[in-house]
């Protein structure tokens, strides 16, 4: 990650450099998170010669698994599907994605880097070369586009037919723990705060309350989303939080097609789905770790040795 971060900086011009670099303590810009598409810290991939351009896809893909490489670039193409839609009344394209990078790569011990847009988020934290990986938020508008009665694109369709698989298996004693509401909210819960909730109530169904199937199922749900990391990160989370209580929590209609959310959490750890808007077909999902999100874990354990 280092590597790749510091051969973004030498691709960039000194205009792409004074842009995307921030200091690393000045906390608005490196605890900003945002999935609505407005000017944000940093420099938009628009911008960058095609050199540039690549050197931050290869940023991009060190805190990503393959397949959720795949996903994010799926995520950035639906900008012009979805620019198609509106008429191109918005001028949504797939450049408005932006990168930014605070401290030094190359020679500070505390740095870290984001690349954001209208539907993607990606967050890293370096601390004495520990990677602290939170917040990751992927979103899809359209979440599916169909032709003929089939998917043609469904970037984020495994996070929902895994939880209503999920959701099946529960049976009515464990769907009436479960669904929290009968209406989805309007979006995350969590939203784009910089701290996430530590804990929302309620928190719907725990893990020690469901059959062997689906407590199976709870625990490849949370590995769907674990997994968006390369395996070494995925790896230590999940190991972070073996053993540790998780609730499911649903809300909405249950059936396909109609606005849904639902919503995991652990110790330190928070994953909501919602599909809430244009009935069902405008999808965002977010990793977070709401007492360690942007480096503060790896923060804490520097401060506590350097002082």
């Amino acid at each position: 990650m280092r590597t790749a971060a510091g051969a973004l900086l030498a691709a960039l011009d000194e205009s792409g450099r004074q842009r995307a670099g921030h200091a690393f303590d000045d906390e608005p810009a490196r605890r900003w998170l945002e999935y609505r598409p407005r000017p944000r810290p940093g420099v938009p991939l628009a911008d960058l010669d095609v050199a540039a351009r690549k050197a931050a896809h290869r940023l991009l893909a060190t805190a990503l698994s393959p397949p959720a490489y795949a996903q994010a670039m799926a995520i950035i193409a639906l900008e012009e599907v979805l620019d198609r839609a509106e008429g191109w009344r918005r001028g949504r394209h797939s450049g408005d994605y932006w990168v930014a990078l605070f401290g030094d790569p190359v020679a500070d011990d505390r740095w870290g880097w984001r690349i954001e847009g209208h539907h993607l988020s990606v967050s890293m934290t370096v601390v004495d070369d520990q990677v602290s990986p939170a917040p990751l938020f992927f979103g899809a508008n359209p979440a599916t586009v169909r032709h003929a009665g089939r998917p043609v694109s469904r970037p984020l369709g495994p996070e929902e037919d895994l939880a209503r698989e999920l959701l099946d298996t529960l049976g009515p004693a464990g769907r009436a723990a479960a669904i929290i509401a009968d209406e989805a909210p309007g979006d995350i819960i969590s939203a784009t705060r910089p701290t996430a909730p530590a804990r929302l109530d309620p928190l719907g169904v725990p893990r020690d309350r469901l059959t062997p199937t689906s407590r199976a199922l709870l625990d490849q749900l949370v590995a769907l989303y674990l997994d968006r990391l390369p395996p070494e990160l995925a790896a230590r989370e999940a190991g972070r939080l073996d053993g540790g209580e998780l609730h499911f929590a649903w809300a909405g209609p249950t059936r396909p097609g109609q606005r849904h959310y639902y919503r995991v959490q652990g110790d330190d750890l928070l994953i909501e789905y919602d599909n809430t808007t244009d009935d069902g077909n405008h999808a965002h999902t977010v990793l977070r770790r709401p007492a360690s999100d942007f480096g503060a874990d790896v923060l804490a354990a520097h401060h506590a040795t350097a002082h």
